[in-house]
């Protein structure tokens, strides 16, 4: 049996990671400090993605609500919500309204006009987060959209970007992934010192 070539050898793949984070380095800045702002002002952060999105959105939410804690007795803190995860809900918007409607309606039940919304999409072109983008920012949110690919229309419609320039989608995910872990440490360093 004829072995299948490997697209990216192990040090190709981990060069193009280090390549990406070089590329977004610049735009982490602002990224951090949207969020710290959020948690300062006490305004809730949501966040929206489909597939390895989905999951990342799951993902940073949770590091945000705990990652960024000293201690559990922390009182102030950040309140962050994935709209991926609420699966009653997705499905009944998506059967009843449609894919593109489950997070704008989310949205209309939960975010006030100064809220934050994180939008993560690899494309940039998913229909069902730029619907929710155009919704935040017509409701004065903040909008964060992280993006791949050549950045679609999100990277145009979101307040602050953050953009990874590769049409490669696991390596897209896998630097997003990167990125959100730093920025919960960068967070919660922020968090320590203004508590001190």
């Amino acid at each position: 049996m004829k072995a299948i070539p490997n697209v990216y050898d192990t040090r190709q793949y981990l060069d193009q990671v280090k390549e990406m984070l070089d590329c977004i380095e610049g735009q982490i800045n602002a990224f951090v400090e949207a969020l710290y702002q959020a948690y300062l002002q006490d305004n809730l952060i949501f966040l929206i993605g489909n597939g390895g999105s989905a999951a990342n959105a799951s993902h940073f939410g949770q590091d945000l609500n705990k990652g960024t804690l000293a201690h559990m007795a922390t009182v102030k803190r950040f309140r962050a919500i994935s709209l991926t995860d609420n699966t009653s809900f997705i499905t009944a918007l998506a059967n009843d309204e449609g894919y593109e409607s489950i997070f704008v309606e989310q949205l209309m039940n939960l975010s006030g006009p100064t809220d934050v919304l994180i939008a993560i999409s690899g494309s940039g072109n998913s229909r069902n987060v730029l619907k929710a983008v155009e919704y935040a920012t017509n409701h004065g949110m903040t909008t964060i959209g992280v993006s791949g690919f050549d950045g679609g229309v999100l990277r145009n419609m979101a307040g602050v970007n953050i953009h990874v320039p590769s049409h490669d989608m696991g390596l897209v995910e896998a630097v997003h992934g990167v990125i959100f872990h730093l920025a919960i440490s960068q967070l919660k360093q922020r968090v320590e010192q203004s508590a001190a």
